[in-house]
């Protein structure tokens, strides 16, 4: 038995509780708040396949005393349990009466390890053997029944090969069932046991015989199916490599493990390898095929201080970066953890099908127990007629289809939103997305660049030098810290030219000594206070900063030189995101801290109607609160930080950019793993085609098994007829919920 520590982000909240279609209430012993300190035992539990089965533990569970928390990851078929030594074997005890098999992992808690966990080969194969065998021999009983002379030898024979049909497929469908009759839970189990052990009583046993056999094929086509939902996420973690290439200190290069690789390592990427963690680019050049993390389908150029994410690819040259996360706490590792906690939420169309399941499947029930005893007498039926019809009913109850429809389509949509670079941190938010009718636009990073840059300059002097202006600007910005001085550097020819006795001038600019002269490179207010603006300068300047934009002037002791505008510039992208968003029926609304006139230009610029400036934190609250009264749900996008109070109070958070960063992680409910404002518009027409596919499934699970109710009371509907309606209707609900894998976009190719 393996005892293990989970990391502190999985001490800080207990396991969810959750209900199933078998459950009206979880066991509050074992969903208590979790202590500090803990020893998680973890387990493999080969059966666990949903959430019935959860819920089937928990109650085994429920009466087991010093079990401090649960923990399940049904992707990985995996339970850890926080509890002494001596209720740790209670507990198991009590999981094997339940019908289960745990098996100790000795392996990281959940929270190190991502994806599905696979079933062994081996297993998989006996499994698919026996069930085969199962069903040769439930044909063979069959073909007795049906060809076989009269006789008691004959029928000994055909009711023994239907009894190693039933204990080759049922054997575990047989254990549970009885568990969960003795606790008085109607589950699928519960309810398959009854029906056959009906059939098998009243001679049908042909039919029990195949009914067994189909059903266990069936659930073992449907587990596998569902497994490609709950795996989907897993190619992602493959996407990291498990070795990378070390500098050692005396400068060779080892490969090693990234597992063992420590935080400031260099680590050394080849053209066509992926970078194997996460880090900052210190030596080379290259571009980079960033989708795994962002969802960017054009490569992005890297150079010294540009970010790395494990598990992209180096489309060019070699480059060398230091290490700046551990393997196990990556962009990639925290994307893969943070979409099965998202899984493991949920969404408010599963909440109401859960419980409508736990009130549906004791009601068809009680519809079969009333077939059975009165059908006789109110329809002339015989009683085997009437007690064979009420075994039907119950296999068609079965509530799987219903329960399954939504989880599988949730699953599918997170997943194909974490494809395209958009991290939806629960089903919650990507229902609730569809329902959006706002959205407030934070300026400075998402409809921006979020960095000034030289949008215009111009001589102010018909007749003047345009190159030696551009020098005398190049050597006095290269000076200066301020991110406007940096700005204008960029935007001009460098200079080599010698200055001295530069002086910065608060507030106002910067000031040298060039070729015997004495420049300045500052604002509006220095010009004014050396005496040296004039009305058609005054007017100039108004002009660009009613367009939004920071001007700064060049000026010697004659006047202004030159004159140079810098700019927030907007995203290429945000125009199209804003029209897209407001085709959705959406209203933007851009709330900034900036001025207004620079809110102004920046709306009209991107075509958004609506633009407030001069807000404080708390102004944007305000603000939030207000689009919500006027329109309804509203959505919030910011950096996660500044917005905090606004992301929280509305409807929506979403965070922008958040590549490698955790702050914006937790602050927002949705977060864009690169600047494209665009996939704001992907999430909501996501949200709605989840919606569209989850009622799809409803509707289909209710109208498969509305018909068949009906043919089973007054029509010829037979019992191995019952299986194929709930399993096909299993199976078309799973299938149409892996549609939405198959999403690569949900945007127009014209929007993007």
């Amino acid at each position: 038995m393996s005892l293990v520590e989970p990391p502190p982000a999985a001490t800080s909240q207990p396991e969810p509780r959750r209900e199933c279609c078998a459950c009206d209430a979880q066991p509050e012993a074992v969903s208590a708040v979790i202590p500090e300190a803990q020893t998680w035992a973890r387990f493999q539990v080969p059966t666990m396949d949903c959430m019935v089965e959860e819920a089937e533990i928990r109650r085994a569970l429920a009466d087991v005393p010093g079990i401090r928390g649960l923990r399940f990851q049904l992707g990985q078929r995996s339970l850890a349990l926080d509890a002494p030594q001596a209720s740790l074997a209670l507990a198991l005890g009590a999981i094997r009466k339940a019908g289960f098999d745990p098996q100790p992992l000795d392996m990281p808690p959940p929270e190190a390890t991502h994806g599905g966990t696979e079933r062994d080969p081996g297993q998989h194969t006996t499994g698919w053997r026996r069930m085969g065998l199962a069903l040769v021999l439930a044909f063979a009983a069959e073909g007795v029944g049906y060809f076989a002379p009269e006789g008691l030898v004959w029928q000994g024979l055909g009711l023994a090969v239907a009894a190693v049909a039933i204990w080759l497929a049922g054997f575990d469908v047989y254990q549970k069932g009885l568990v969960a009759l003795r606790r008085a839970r109607l589950n699928i189990n519960a309810l398959m046991t009854v029906a056959v052990t009906g059939a098998f009583a009243i001679g049908q046993w042909p039919e029990a015989a195949m009914v067994m056999a189909l059903y266990a094929i069936a659930e073992a086509i449907e587990a596998r199916a569902v497994d490609r939902a709950r795996n989907a996420i897993k190619g992602l973690l493959a996407l990291a490599p498990e070795q990378a290439e070390v500098r050692q200190a005396d400068g060779s290069w080892i490969g090693q493990p990234v597992a063992a690789v420590a935080l400031e390592t260099v680590v050394r990427v080849r053209p066509g390898e992926r970078v194997p963690m996460d880090g900052v680019l210190t030596q080379g050049h290259s571009s980079i095929n960033q989708a795994p993390v962002t969802g960017e389908s054009i490569p992005v150029d890297k150079a010294p201080g540009d970010p790395v994410f494990a598990g992209t690819i180096n489309e060019t040259g070699t480059f060398e970066f230091r290490v700046t996360a551990l393997a196990s706490n990556s962009t990639l590792a925290r994307i893969i953890h943070a979409v099965e906690e998202a899984q493991a939420t949920r969404a408010p169309t599963q909440g109401f099908v859960e419980r409508f399941a736990a009130v549906y499947t004791p009601a068809v029930f009680v519809v079969a127990l009333a077939v059975a005893l009165l059908g006789p007498w109110l329809l002339q039926w015989t009683w085997l007629q009437g007690i064979y019809k009420a075994l039907v009913l119950l296999v068609i109850a079965c509530p799987c289809a219903l329960v399954i429809s939504t989880p599988v389509t949730i699953v599918s949509g997170l997943t194909a939103a974490a494809r395209r670079g958009i991290l939806i941190k629960g089903g919650i938010h990507l229902e609730s997305a569809r329902k959006l009718k706002a959205i407030a636009l934070d300026k400075t990073g998402t409809i921006t660049e979020g960095k000034p840059m030289l949008v215009e300059w111009q001589l102010l002097d018909a007749g003047g030098d345009r190159a030696a202006a551009e020098q005398m600007a190049a050597v006095l910005a290269t000076h200066s810290d301020h991110p406007v001085s940096r700005a204008i550097a960029a935007g001009v020819v460098p200079s080599d030219q010698e200055a001295k006795d530069f002086t910065a001038i608060a507030g106002r600019g910067i000031q040298a000594v060039i070729d015997g002269r004495v420049w300045v490179l500052g604002n509006h207010r220095l010009i004014e206070e050396r005496g040296q603006c004039s009305p058609e300068l005054e007017a100039l300047l108004r002009k660009h900063e009613e367009a939004g934009r920071t001007v700064s002037l060049l000026a010697s002791e004659a006047g202004p030189i030159a004159l140079f505008a810098v700019a927030d510039t907007i995203k290429p992208s945000s125009r199209d995101a804003v029209a897209a968003l407001m085709a959705l029926g959406i209203t933007p609304v851009m709330l900034t801290g900036d001025n207004q006139a620079t809110a102004t230009a920046i709306a009209h610029e991107a075509g958004i109607a609506t633009a407030r400036g001069n807000l404080l934190p708390q102004d944007k609250l305000e603000a939030i609160k207000a689009l919500q009264a006027q329109h309804g749900p509203t959505a919030m996008t910011g950096d996660g930080i500044n917005d905090a109070q606004a992301l929280a109070q509305s409807d929506l958070g979403i965070a922008m950019g958040a590549a490698g960063t955790d702050t914006a992680m937790e602050a927002a409910d949705v977060v864009v793993m690169n600047d494209d404002l665009r996939r704001i518009a992907e999430t909501v027409r996501l949200s709605r085609a989840t919606h569209a596919v989850l009622w799809q499934n409803i509707a289909l699970a209710l109208g498969i098994k509305a018909v068949f109710l009906v043919l089973a009371v007054f029509g010829t509907a037979s019992m191995w007829m019952a299986v194929f309606a709930d399993m096909g209707a299993s199976l078309l609900v799973v299938g149409n919920g892996l549609r939405l894998l198959r999403t690569t976009t949900a945007v127009p190719q014209e929007t993007r």
